[in-house]
């Protein structure tokens, strides 16, 4: 009887599995706007573990003003279309 362990059914599309260059250069375009939600999340998490206050706030404010900042730049930013892609 063959029996297939969870080993062989993870590593059976290995080669499928790993990211394309295209996707590492978006996931690379797109890390200063995660990193900047990971900072916020942060903040929010930190507000949570006590009562409130104006230091709380403002680094929260600071946050997401970094998040809105990188998401316009992201926005705002042209990216070439690949030789031969649809438009």
């Amino acid at each position: 009887m063959n029996e297939i362990t969870v080993l062989d059914a993870v590593t059976a599309f290995a080669d499928f599995m790993e990211p394309t260059d295209a996707e590492l250069s978006a996931i690379e375009r797109e890390m200063p706007l995660i990193l900047a939600d990971v900072d916020l999340v942060d903040a929010q998490i930190a507000a949570m573990d006590h009562a409130p206050n104006d230091v709380d706030a403002r680094r929260i404010r600071r946050a997401l003003a970094r998040v809105l900042a990188e998401r316009a730049k992201l926005t705002n930013r042209t990216v070439p279309v690949p030789a031969g892609g649809a438009a």
